[in-house]
């Protein structure tokens, strides 16, 4: 991989960091204060007709966290590829994952032909 897509990917990689880390933050946020309305509420929300309770709504928002979580690990791993060369590579086949792939799904670790067989 030439020296200007590394700088690329280097930049897309911190940027989607930072984004999924501001992600984490607001989820955390809302959590806690799902968690204080929780204590400090006296009525039976697990049964209120009117809407979704409070524990779906906690539960929903602390499975979005473990999945930015991922996110992270994802990104750490693909920032631990560039940096010994073999970002870019499918980790099945050894083919180069297209450009185009990367840059729109920059943790990619399968080119187009072994994600599908995957999905099957």
């Amino acid at each position: 991989m030439d020296q200007q897509l590394r700088t690329e990917f280097e930049a897309l990689l911190r940027g989607h960091r930072r984004a999924v880390e501001d992600r984490i933050g607001e989820r955390t946020a809302e959590i806690d204060t799902l968690r204080s309305s929780r204590a400090s509420e006296f009525t039976d929300d697990e049964h209120d007709p009117e809407g979704t309770t409070l524990s779906a709504e906690w539960t929903l928002r602390e499975g979005l966290r473990e999945a930015d979580a991922a996110e992270l690990e994802a990104i750490d791993a693909a920032s631990d590829r560039l940096r010994d060369g073999t970002f870019g590579r499918c980790l099945r086949c050894g083919r180069q994952i297209p450009v185009e792939r990367l840059r729109i799904r920059p943790t990619a670790t399968l080119c187009v032909p072994c994600a599908a067989r995957r999905d099957r």
